[in-house]
């Protein structure tokens, strides 16, 4: 069937509304018609049920759809308050190009306005990659953030420049560094860009965090509880592993007390995320009434309905206030993996798994008169999905994405019928058995492969082959997402009877303590964000998706950082993180 056909085909399902610009799009269904729906499909699910199907156990929604579509502040679009906007643009950009300071660059980064000042930022940090005459005479701090913030911009530089810092055998680093704490945590925070094989930053790491925890402990720097508080926050989570927008409000609150603090760049990124926050709950609502009108939540009552949760990911992973589009998009994505998900995980029966995997396969609309009903209304919801993202790619590019985005479909649900026959079979996989299936059976390569189709203007035959033969970039994004998602939610999912997890593959193989599988699974994390760091310093494909690559790993570890699920299991830590980001207007 060709995709103009296929398209047909969906569209006679649902009405798809989109702009020119595609910033938004929606199902035509009114409620009261699509509830009159459901309620005939419930009644039809209903005595499909059986006692022996599995329940996650998961709680209803925080939000339902009403809540969300009431949620509203003012976004700050009044003709006085972008006036004020463009007056404080102009006066940091000034700020800029006088002092040159690498601090304000790094400031503006973590303040999320960083966007503003792409083209400042990167006149000036090639005029410090470029100025090889600029010395900085055994300044550790200076050198430190030189150094990480050129290589964070792709810049390429040697770790030998922290060798002056060594001592006479360069075996390790001079003690006398310690007496400043300040360029000890700048080694520390610089050491997160190692590739493989940099000896030199794996020593600085090992040195920089001994210290570092030493002063933690013994309070050392008491007297300076804002350089303390930085050093306590970059163990628990280094800048190069953090998602901007998530934790642009937690950093105002820390620079408002700084004694350097800017009142210019404050009052910029107060505006600033409150704007931010008034387009989030616009996107969020649209994809809410998406959800709404897929109905899968009434439809398939034993799923997860996450659709806050799904969008909050997306302001981690995709950053850019251009992407609206692309969040919109990442938010079905995360919604409907989350579905399948639990279908796999909680409620088939291997049979049916196998007749759903088939189906993926065959990609065709003929292949829903093979399902059971609970599985039709999801079947179709992903192929109506894919196909209209395919259509988008078609008409914009001239590329048909298509063969491409399905590929990942059915590499996903492949290997959640691996870990269906494991746990029907009672196996226990080692840890790299388990490792090779579970990076793609966390969902991340139709995340990815979506996302490069959406964020890549020109799109060749070849790159495109190479993202979906999961090139280096998407394995080490997708793996990093999969061992931090199992130090978070292995122990529920367990609990509930699901295969073992990484953690618990490594103690079962080794005879291990929690505590030991934990550090080893932590262990694996750093090493695979080495390869993540050469291939963001030597990407093949735009910069855009070499972003996204790296920020769905960081919003993985955000999300399920302290070792609970943020998302199935609604923890405290996210609820209270996501609910600041998206209704609550920094005052």
């Amino acid at each position: 069937m060709s995709s103009i056909t296929l398209q047909s085909a969906i569209l006679s399902n649902t009405h798809i509304i989109a702009s020119s610009k595609r910033h938004c799009f929606t199902t035509a269904v009114t409620a009261t018609s699509r509830r009159n729906q459901l309620a005939r499909c419930s009644l039809q699910l209903g005595t499909m049920i059986q006692t022996e199907r599995r329940t996650g156990g998961y709680q209803p929604s925080l939000w339902d759809f009403n809540s969300i579509q009431s949620f509203d502040f003012a976004c700050n679009k009044e003709e006085k308050q972008l006036e004020m906007g463009a007056t404080l643009i102009e006066q940091v950009k000034m700020l800029l190009q006088r002092e040159q300071r690498l601090e304000l660059i790094d400031d503006l980064q973590k303040l999320g306005i960083s966007c503003h000042f792409r083209h400042e930022i990167a006149q000036i940090l090639n005029s410090k990659y470029l100025n090889k005459k600029e010395k900085d005479e055994k300044d550790l701090y200076s050198t430190a953030l030189k150094f990480r913030l050129l290589r964070e911009y792709g810049f390429i530089v040697s770790q030998e420049v922290f060798d002056c810092f060594k001592n006479d055998k360069g075996t390790d680093f001079e003690p006398s560094l310690c007496e400043d704490t300040k360029g000890v945590l700048q080694l520390y925070e610089a050491s997160f860009l190692s590739q493989h094989g940099e000896e030199t930053l794996q020593l600085a790491r090992e040195f920089a965090t001994k210290y570092l925890e030493k002063i933690v402990v013994d309070h050392e720097i008491a007297d300076d509880i804002n350089l303390l508080s930085s050093v306590e926050a970059a163990l628990e989570f280094p800048s190069r592993w953090m998602v901007q927008m998530p934790n642009a409000k937690s950093f105002i609150d820390a620079y408002k007390k700084r004694q350097d603090m800017n009142p210019i760049v404050l009052e910029l990124a107060i505006l600033d995320i409150n704007n931010v926050q008034a387009q989030f709950l616009q996107e969020l609502k649209e994809t809410s009434r998406w959800w709404e009108n897929t109905g899968l939540v009434q439809e398939l009552p034993f799923i997860r309905d996450r659709i806050v949760e799904c969008y909050y990911w997306t302001t981690g992973v995709v950053e850019r206030r251009e992407h609206g589009f692309e969040r919109i998009m990442l938010t079905k994505i995360n919604a409907l993996v989350t579905t399948i998900d639990d279908i796999y995980d909680i409620y088939g029966t291997l049979e049916e798994l196998e007749l759903f995997t088939e189906a993926i396969r065959r990609w065709d609309i003929e292949s829903i008169d093979q399902l059971p009903p609970y599985m039709k209304v999801c079947y179709l919801a992903l192929y109506n999905f894919v196909n209209e993202m395919g259509y988008y790619t078609l008409k914009d590019k001239g590329f048909n994405s298509i063969p491409f985005m399905r590929k990942t479909w059915v590499d996903l649900v492949e290997t959640y019928l691996i870990e269906a026959n494991w746990y029907h079979k009672g196996h226990k996989p080692s840890l790299e058995e388990y490792i090779n299936n579970a990076w793609i059976s966390i969902g991340g390569v139709p995340i990815l492969s979506h996302l490069f189709f959406q964020l890549t203007d020109w799109i060749d035959e070849e790159a495109a082959e190479s993202v979906h033969k999961y090139h280096d970039i998407v394995r080490a994004s997708c793996t990093i997402l999969r061992l931090a998602d199992d130090m978070g939610t292995s122990l529920d999912e367990v609990e509930r009877g699901d295969v073992p997890k990484s953690v618990q593959c490594y103690m079962n193989e080794n005879n291990a303590s929690e505590e030991e599988a934990r550090k080893h699974v932590r262990s694996l994390i750093e090493q695979t964000w080495k390869t993540m760091n050469k291939e963001m310093m030597d990407s093949p494909f735009s910069v855009y998706f070499a972003e996204v690559c790296a920020n769905l790993s960081r919003m993985a570890q955000f999300i399920y950082q302290k070792e609970s699920d943020g998302f199935g299991m609604q923890h405290s830590f996210v609820n209270k993180q996501l609910r600041s980001l998206l209704f609550e207007p920094y005052e």
